[in-house]
């Protein structure tokens, strides 16, 4: 096997083997360099996942669109289809696939657009296969305690003029549904969740992203103006989703609206 760039690739340690799972996650690996995901996938493995690869961007679309899979792994350079379109794809489909980003395009261009198109990580080539196993764990594990928050809630929370269904993944402003990506729900549900709370960028990249990296805080910049856009009468003065100057953002509570800096005042 060909030798990996730099030191990120570590050899993989010897480890007691892990019980097998009775439904395994079932993981899709879209890698044209396929040392690469010879490697991940042994790893993968060893931690019982189920792991297919593809090394081609019309395959890859193909196998995603069959549906059934708890993480996709994808690259951005592939022959064929590429990541960034497998990844706008991804996002249309109704079911919510994880995805984490892999390439030699370091560029915070890159890094950006990737997350804006909907991708949950990104790890810029050489990484360390440790690293992007643990990850992958992460992410699921993320995944699955916001499944088991919707089961518990189980109803819809409402507040001002919001309603946000976290079975159904569906949302409305006064009334009237409107369309929210997969981020962008995952946003104003943790916003709901907490309501009057003042949460900084790094704050919300970590809760609603899974981690923290301060090239990537102008996503979430980027979110909160596209979820104004949507809940707001007129997003230029938000009611709803308001500016703490110097500290972050927060959703109003009822009877709060916005100074005329943006600060929070009490309206009464």
């Amino acid at each position: 096997m060909a030798a990996f760039p730099g030191p990120a690739f570590e050899p993989r340690p010897e480890l007691p083997l892990k019980p097998a799972m009775d439904n395994p996650k079932r993981i899709l690996i879209v890698e044209d360099d396929v040392d690469i995901a010879n490697v991940l996938s042994l790893h993968l493995r060893d931690e019982r996942y189920e792991v297919v690869h593809s090394a081609d961007g019309n395959e890859g679309l193909r196998l995603l669109e069959q549906g059934g899979w708890d993480a996709l792994i994808l690259d951005l350079m592939l022959p064929g289809v590429d990541g960034l379109e497998i990844c706008r794809r991804a996002r249309a489909m109704t079911r919510y696939t994880p995805i984490i980003i892999t390439s030699a395009r370091s560029s915070e261009v890159h890094r950006i657009l990737g997350l804006e198109l909907g991708a949950d990580d990104y790890l810029a080539k050489p990484f360390s296969v440790l690293e992007l196993v643990a990850r992958v764990k992460a992410l699921l594990r993320r995944v699955d305690a916001l499944a088991k928050d919707s089961r518990i809630e189980a109803g819809s929370l409402r507040l001002a003029g919001l309603s946000i269904d976290p079975l159904t993944r569906e949302a409305a402003a006064d009334g009237k549904p409107i369309e929210l990506t997969p981020r962008e729900f995952d946003l104003l549900y943790y916003f709901a969740q907490h309501p009057g709370k003042v949460f900084s960028r790094m704050d919300l990249l970590n809760a609603v992203w899974g981690y923290q990296h301060e090239g990537y805080e102008h996503t979430v910049n980027t979110h909160i103006n596209r979820l104004r856009a949507k809940i707001e009468a007129d997003p230029a003065q938000p009611e709803r989703i308001l500016t703490v100057w110097g500290r972050g953002y927060k959703l109003a509570v009822p009877g709060e609206t916005a100074a005329p800096n943006g600060a929070p005042k009490d309206a009464s």
